[in-house]
């Protein structure tokens, strides 16, 4: 592993060196415009969704932890 990193630190290196870094560095800096692609994507029914399964979950967990209580309840009495 530690081989590994130390090639990946040689490669980052002569990247660098090469100005390969220097243009990825200005093509991060103007930005990439995504909104002709993410404009069409409604994420309303995706959140829908999960919000849905989480409800569902939570309503299971609940009703196990409840019932852990009563039996709790009922070996004490």
């Amino acid at each position: 592993m530690k081989v590994k990193l130390q090639q990946l630190k040689k490669i980052a290196v002569r990247s660098a060196l090469l100005g390969v870094g220097a243009a990825a560095t200005q093509a991060r800096a103007a930005g990439t415009d995504f909104s002709t692609l993410t404009s069409g994507i409604d994420f309303s029914t995706v959140t829908t969704g999960i919000l849905a399964v989480a409800a569902t979950l939570i309503t299971v967990y609940v009703a196990i932890k409840g019932s852990k209580i009563l039996i709790g309840m009922v070996r004490g009495a």
